[in-house]
């Protein structure tokens, strides 16, 4: 039987987050991102395609390091103007039956107290379909904005995430046991309170002594998706993620990353395989090769060159605009996102990467390749990077929304299904029973969640 091609489909609250310049294509609706129709829209395009979820990522801060100013970003709509991921989502699952929804949130950021309540509250009602994609940030302009004279040092921000989880285990899964709520009518109890525990935590970082305000969850704990590749990234991603995404540009390199974090979750006495591991991928697919490759050289005189260098200048910590185009990019150790510089440097030796080269590379697939090509095609080159890379499904970018997202679930998913690669009917209603199994609506018992479990 063939393995099965988990789907994510990938978004932002904003105009511009992977295709960068792409809002200007007359097909384009980004510009209706702030519209709820648009995102019910997008919700019922995916669970059509059979997607397990949506992921919405999201950013703090502005891109203000090229030329040391936001003006590029604003005028290509990078990442700003840009909405917040999390208060549509009610919204999208009032319209769906079975689509989760993986939501990117800091825990620079956030206070562990409050955010553990805030997923709770979405678990109830999406009915458990909902997924955190945890980030420690990585903007200077989100320090900044957000009560820090700057930001936290790359290794230090994982330390505060690793009390964060920390927290927000003891909130979700160890405060309330599961028979707390009794709703005796006839004894006037509505919770039993000898069964609701304070979690007295007093750490480094956060001071969280009372009880979770919240009754559990059908999930309790959210699944838990990550996605740094730096050393400290993936030391946590091996301890805490469920889900991991990748950015990568080769199935290879992707099987480098998956084999490694998958060794340390074993090292840490988790089952590797219980890690899904999803690639970004844009797809641009017609009904035939032809078709397919003039549709990308269409979306490629959309993209915009300085609009790219502003994206990754901020992503890197490195103003490319005070480099000259044309001239190889060294290795940088910032505090940034660390992965994406040494990327570029290695991903191919017989390469100039430069600025100029950068930007035009990833115009309009962002972070992944770009899959061009008809169905058979697209399912062919899937499945070779899911074989090759040892992945278990990938991160699908919509650079013209909702064209490119439409376009793969009408072309791309029946030829997958015809091959048994994507499934035909959900058969779980929680989006953690998607990647464990019908019944399976808590995290596994080696996961470090249910460490804090009262049994």
């Amino acid at each position: 039987m063939a393995k099965r091609i988990r789907l994510h489909g990938l978004r932002q609250s904003t105009v511009g987050h992977t295709a960068i310049g792409l809002w200007r294509h007359p097909d384009s609706q980004a510009h209706r991102y702030r519209e709820l129709d648009y995102w019910v829209e997008t919700a019922r395009i995916l669970e059509r395609g059979g997607f397990d979820a949506l992921f919405i990522a999201d950013a703090l801060g502005p891109l203000d390091v090229y030329r040391g100013s936001v003006d590029a970003a604003l005028r290509d709509g990078i990442q700003t103007p840009t909405d917040d991921p999390l208060l549509g989502i009610s919204a999208m699952a009032a319209a769906t039956r079975h689509l989760g929804f993986a939501v990117t949130v800091s825990t620079t950021y956030e206070q562990p107290y409050a955010f553990a309540r805030k997923m709770a509250t979405l678990d109830h009602l999406t009915g458990g379909r909902i997924g955190w994609n945890i980030v420690t940030s990585a903007l200077d302009s989100a320090a900044r904005n957000l009560g820090r004279d700057s930001q936290l040092p790359h290794d230090e921000r994982y330390a505060v995430a690793e009390e964060f989880m920390e927290v927000v285990y003891k909130l979700w899964e160890g405060s309330w046991e599961d028979d707390a709520v009794v709703r005796d009518a006839e004894t006037g109890v509505f919770v039993d309170p000898a069964k609701v525990h304070p979690v007295r935590h007093h750490g480094k970082h956060y001071r969280v002594p009372d009880i979770a305000l919240f009754e559990p969850s059908i999930q309790r704990t959210p699944v838990l998706y990550q996605a740094g590749t730096s050393p400290a990234g993936r030391a946590f991603a091996a301890r805490h993620a469920e889900g991991v995404f990748l950015s990568t540009y080769r199935p290879d390199m992707a099987r480098t990353l998956v084999d490694d974090i998958r060794e340390r979750a074993r090292q840490g006495g988790r089952d590797p395989r219980s890690l899904k591991f999803f690639a970004i991928a844009t797809v641009i697919v017609a009904a035939t090769d032809e078709e397919a490759h003039a549709k990308l050289r269409d979306y490629q005189r959309y993209a915009s060159i300085e609009g790219s260098l502003a994206r990754w200048s901020a992503l890197m910590h490195i103003d490319l605009s005070g480099l000259d185009h044309d001239t190889p990019l060294e290795y940088v150790d910032t505090d940034g996102i660390r992965g994406m510089v040494e990327l570029f440097t290695t991903l191919d030796p017989s390469t100039r990467w430069t600025p100029r080269a950068i930007a035009e590379f990833v115009g309009v697939g962002g972070g992944g390749p770009v899959i061009t090509g008809s169905p058979t095609t697209v399912a062919d080159e899937l499945e070779r990077w899911l074989d090759e890379g040892n992945l278990d499904g990938f991160n699908i970018a919509d650079p013209v929304p909702p064209v490119t997202f439409r376009d793969f679930v009408d072309l791309a998913v029946p030829e997958l299904r015809r091959r048994g690669r994507v499934w035909h009917d959900y058969p779980a209603q929680t989006l953690r029973e998607t990647f464990y199994g019908p019944g399976v609506t808590r995290t596994r018992p080696d996961h470090p969640a249910s460490a804090y479990r009262r049994h």
